[in-house]
């Protein structure tokens, strides 16, 4: 487990991490989530020992990152946003320069390969690494994180200036390690995150501004809520029907008849989970759903939304002291 207590980091006058607390348990894949300046980098720097912090405690898997960095940096690989590559070095040069600076202990050749295998290097193990294309970098930056197979895994922006195919490979490959690994992705690519992580946590001015599993990250959002809906059956009682359900705020008809059904806009109260409720009155009905989708409540809306929100928060209070 990571558990980060209380951090903070002070530039002077300027506070970067103020007072964050938040731990991460074995085996998960967290996103890290934060708009430019907003303390992301600052904390994953701390996280790995590259920093020191002005108060608070990090802690990995019991060792204090601060008291015993050696240590607790074992446990740690870490992939930054620009890979700290030789590039007049092969391969497997470089793996096992890699191998000697984190002084491992695991069979060197045996370790070496198995990672190459994993990460798709074995054709290119041989090679130099400047010849290589950016793909094949990010995959040898990858492949020095795992040497010594530490129990985590951090990565800064491990998809940046990749093309399609090669963002699809690294995404699978993150996913895969996360059966082994506790993983950390920090990346400005939303969808890369809704994809590949099973919780989010988002930083603003240096504050956690939301903290949920993927799934329930529209918790995030204080707001209503809407889905868009496509169900058969006779338009009037179904939106009746649907009004009629407790927290319900209106239901419209939005679309004419498409293969027997019928369109409609659903809003709810705020925290409301309608779906459920929905699902079990039209089956009650016998009426099919054939289509039930959000509205509004993809990752970057709700990145935006909390992070808008919180920067609102000082505008608020001081129009309340003038006042």
């Amino acid at each position: 487990m990571i558990e980060i207590k209380n951090l903070v980091k002070r530039y002077g006058n300027n506070c970067a991490v103020n007072d964050i607390s938040f731990s991460i348990n074995d085996g998960e894949i967290v996103g890290f989530l934060g708009p430019n300046g907003a303390g992301k980098t600052t904390t994953m720097s701390i996280l790995t020992g590259c920093l020191s912090s002005t108060s608070g405690s990090v802690t990995i898997n019991g060792v204090d990152i601060f008291d015993n960095p050696l240590e607790a940096k074992k446990q740690i690989g870490y992939l930054p946003e620009f890979p700290p590559l030789y590039l007049e070095m092969t391969v497997k040069e470089y793996l096992n320069f890699v191998y000697d600076l984190k002084s491992c202990t695991l069979d060197r050749e045996k370790h070496i390969d198995e990672i190459c295998e994993r990460v798709k290097l074995l054709d290119v193990k041989n090679r130099i690494i400047r010849n290589l294309s950016k793909g094949y970098r990010q995959r040898v930056g990858i492949a020095q994180a795992l040497i010594g197979n530490p129990k985590f895994i951090i990565f800064d922006e491990p998809t940046v200036g990749l093309d399609p195919k090669q963002i699809i490979e690294i995404r699978t490959l993150i996913k895969e390690l996360g059966k082994d690994h506790t993983v950390i992705l920090s990346t400005h690519i939303l969808p890369e995150v809704q994809m590949v992580c099973d919780r989010i946590i988002i930083i603003n001015r240096g504050k956690i501004v939301a903290d949920e599993k993927t799934e329930d990250i529209e918790k995030a959002v204080i707001g209503s809520r809407q889905i868009q809906l496509k169900i058969c059956g006779p338009a009037k009682d179904v939106q009746t029907a649907i009004k009629g359900i407790s927290g319900i705020k209106y239901a419209e008809v939005i679309g004419e008849r498409e293969l027997q059904s019928t369109a409609f806009l659903v809003e709810s109260e705020p925290g409301l989970d309608m779906r459920r409720a929905i699902f079990n009155l039209c089956a009650s009905h016998a009426w099919p759903i054939i289509g039930m989708e959000a509205v509004g409540l993809n990752l970057e809306d709700i990145f935006i939304s909390v992070v808008d929100e919180q920067e609102a928060e000082p505008k608020k209070k001081k129009q309340k002291v003038r006042r």
